[in-house]
């Protein structure tokens, strides 16, 4: 009995303390990786050179990936995209009316949002990870991540092309200071995709496969400062240091502009077309940043720059700064 009770003891602690650390040992196999991320540390895990294992479960925000030798299961951070099947039916019932759609609607969005992470994900990619325990029913551990394709993070195009909803467990992207940031970017990219009718948000009229009419800048979570990690091993994974006490912003696709001021100030009164500039050159007039000159472009098209007073964020102070900038 005294050595039962010992294997009772030794299961429980296991089930308490020890499931994580051997988890741990089995997938990530290196010692050069921090297991402190594992327990609520600031550092991000970097895996290079992902790429997508097809699998019956994959699907719009979450999938199996291999990273070098070893397989992983990860979790979107800050998106949910619709079941695909019917498996989990008060989930369903759920995103159908977050869409304010049908649960067979509901489901081909789902089916559609797979589509396109395959798509996305057909190139080699770009994973960051706490490894925090994302849960699931699958037997392999699945993580919460942010996921860096060739095109920007990956939950904010599922987000802009009607494919997912804001939702789920949240964390701090790499070189920023809150998640408030990338929520509300993600906010503003969910109502641009409502307003455009594209995905989910346009599946009743067809527009199940649209694409936005503009397609923003996507996010590069890449830490500004280097890591300050040892050299890891081919197929390992990097520790990257914390980067919020950085102040580093997030890094856009597009080339970010230094004498964008400068420019702003040679930009000559009445010469834009609200309703054919591109977003460059909205953002030359001083008083339109990305965030604005984003829903401009959402809001064409329009009859005349008076209109510019319907667009969400400008005021009448801000109209009077740009009004004399527009056709």
């Amino acid at each position: 009995m005294r050595q039962g009770g010992r294997l009772i003891l030794r299961s429980s602690i296991f089930s308490r303390v020890g499931v994580s650390t051997l988890i741990a040992l089995g997938v990530l196999g290196t010692g050069s990786v921090s297991l402190r991320a594992r327990d609520g540390s600031r550092q991000w895990i970097v895996l290079k050179d992902c790429r997508l294992i097809p699998n019956p479960a994959n699907d719009g925000d979450s999938f199996h990936v291999s990273a070098g030798e070893k397989e992983y299961l990860f979790r979107l951070y800050f998106v949910d995209a619709p079941e695909t099947d019917e498996m989990t039916p008060g989930r369903l019932v759920q995103q159908a009316k977050y869409f304010g759609i049908t649960v067979p609607q509901a489901i081909e969005v789902g089916r559609r949002a797979k589509e396109f992470v395959d798509e996305k994900l057909a190139t080699p990619f770009t994973i960051f990870t706490h490894m925090s325990d994302a849960m699931g029913q699958s037997r392999l551990e699945r993580f919460y991540a942010f996921v860096q394709t060739k095109d920007g993070d990956l939950g904010e195009q599922l987000v802009r092309n009607g494919l997912a909803r804001v939702y789920g467990f949240k964390a701090t992207p790499p070189g920023l200071k809150s998640s408030r940031i990338e929520l509300d970017k993600l906010q503003q990219y969910e109502n641009e995709a409502r307003q455009e009718k594209v995905g989910a948000w346009g599946v009743s009229a067809g527009r199940l496969n649209a694409v936005p009419q503009t397609p923003p800048a996507f996010s590069s979570f890449v830490p500004e400062e280097k890591s300050r990690s040892q050299p890891t091993p081919a197929n390992s994974p990097a520790v990257v240091s914390p980067t919020p006490q950085s102040n580093a912003p997030i890094k856009h696709s597009s080339p970010v502009k230094p004498n964008r001021s400068h420019a702003k100030e040679k930009t000559p009164f009445g010469k834009i077309d609200l309703n054919t500039a591109t977003e460059k050159e909205l953002t030359t007039v001083p008083g339109i940043e990305h965030v604005i000159a984003a829903r401009i472009i959402a809001a064409r098209p329009f009859r005349s720059a008076d209109d510019l007073k319907r667009v969400s964020g400008i005021g009448d102070r801000k109209y009077a700064q740009i009004r004399p900038y527009f056709q």
